[in-house]
C-alpha cells in the first residue's frame, strides 16, 4: 500500500522517537544503575561508530535486558546472576543467549572502565554452547541457476553480479554509486569494526559489461523500481526472494554471495591479503579459512595425480 521510501522514513522516525524517549528518561535514571550504564553506552563511541543496522540490532537486544533490570545497581551483578539469566534465555534459544552474553560482556567491560563497578562478572560467567553454521555460500551451481532464471540486464542479475565482482557487504553495495566508479576502478570507503577502510577494486572487462547494462540514470547503482535506494534489510529480502524464484535452496542471501566471492578468489590462487584488499575484511584468520579450503582441494588433486598418474 505504501512505498518502500515511506516505510524507511516511518521506521527511521520510530527509531528517533525511541532514542528521544531514552534520552529524556536518562536524567531520571538512578546513578550506578544499568539504566545509567546503558544510556552512557548509547552515547559512547563504542556504540555510535557502529553501522546503523548494527546499532538497531544491539539496541533491541539490550532493551530486552533493560526492561527487567534497568533500575538495578551494576555493582550488584555477579557471575551467578549472569549464569542464571543466560540459562533461562538459553532454555528457549541458545542463539539469543549467546547474543545477550556478548552485549553484556561489552557493557560490563565498559562498566569497569567507567567505574560503575570494580569487577567484571562476565570474566567468570559460563560460556554459552552455541554453534551456528553462519551464512551459506552460494555454490557455482546456484549462481548458474540464478543466471539462467534472471537474464543479463535484469536488476536482480545486476545486483548479484555486483556482489560477486566486488565481494562487498550488502550495506556497502546498496550505497555503491556512479561517484565510486573512477576510471577503471571502484573506489569507496567502507566501515569495518568502527574504522573506515578504503577499497580500490579493479573493474574487470566482464564487470564493465555488467555496469554497462545499467540503464537508469540514478546515482545509486542498485535502486528500486521507483528509483530510490534500498535499505539493507529490504535488499536482503529482495535477493532472497529472487533466489527463491530462481529455484535455489533456502537461505541464499547477499552475505552468501560475499562468501562465494571470497571462495572464487581463493580458488584462483589469491592470498588472504589479496582477498582482503578487495573485500575489506579486517580479520585475517577469517579470510585464511577460504585460502586453506582452496589449498586443500589443490593438494588433494596433486595427491591423486601423483598416486595414479592423472594429469
Amino acid at each position: 500500500m505504501f512505498s518502500e521510501v515511506f516505510w524507511k522514513a516511518y521506521h527511521s522516525a520510530l527509531g528517533e522517537v525511541a532514542t528521544l524517549i531514552h534520552e529524556v528518561g536518562a536524567s531520571k535514571t538512578v546513578p550506578g544503575s544499568f539504566d545509567a550504564l546503558i544510556a552512557q553506552y548509547y552515547k559512547s563511541s563504542a556504540f555510535t561508530t557502529l553501522e546503523r543496522s548494527t546499532q538497531s540490532t544491539y539496541r533491541n537486544q539490550i532493551e530486552q535486558f533493560r526492561k527487567d533490570h534497568g533500575p538495578k545497581p551494576v555493582s550488584a551483578l555477579k557471575a551467578k546472576h549472569v549464569d542464571a539469566l543466560l540459562g533461562a534465555v538459553a532454555a528457549k534459544s541458545t542463539a539469543q543467549a549467546h547474543k545477550l552474553r556478548k552485549r553484556l560482556a561489552t557493557l560490563m567491560r565498559l562498566a569497569v572502565k567507567w567505574e560503575f563497578t570494580t569487577e567484571n562478572p562476565m570474566l567468570h560467567a559460563e560460556r554459552i554452547k552455541h554453534k551456528t553454521k553462519g551464512y551459506e555460500p552460494w555454490t557455482e551451481d546456484d549462481i548458474a541457476k540464478f543466471y539462467s532464471h534472471w537474464p543479463q540486464g535484469t536488476s536482480q542479475r545486476i545486483a548479484v553480479e555486483i556482489l560477486l565482482f566486488t565481494g562487498l557487504r550488502r550495506s556497502d553495495v546498496v550505497r555503491l554509486g556512479r561517484q565510486h566508479i573512477q576510471n577503471d576502478r571502484i573506489v569507496t570507503k567502507i566501515k569495518k569494526s568502527g574504522d573506515m577502510v578504503e577499497v580500490s577494486i579493479p573493474i574487470h572487462a566482464s564487470f564493465r559489461q555488467v555496469l554497462d547494462t545499467i540503464t537508469h540514470n540514478h546515482l545509486n547503482l542498485i535502486v528500486t523500481a521507483y528509483g530510490s535506494a534500498r535499505s539493507d534489510k529490504a535488499f536482503t529480502n529482495w535477493i532472497i526472494e529472487a533466489a527463491r524464484e530462481a529455484g535455489l535452496p533456502p537461505h541464499r542471501s547477499p552475505h552468501g554471495l560475499r562468501k562465494a566471492a571470497c571462495i572464487r578468489l581463493a580458488q584462483a590462487g589469491c592470498s588472504a591479503l589479496e582477498i582482503m584488499s578487495i573485500t575489506g575484511h579486517k580479520n585475517l584468520a577469517e579470510v585464511e579459512t577460504y585460502v586453506r579450503e582452496a589449498n586443500k582441494m589443490k593438494l588433494a588433486d596433486n595427491a591423486i595425480a601423483k598416486a595414479y598418474g592423472i594429469a
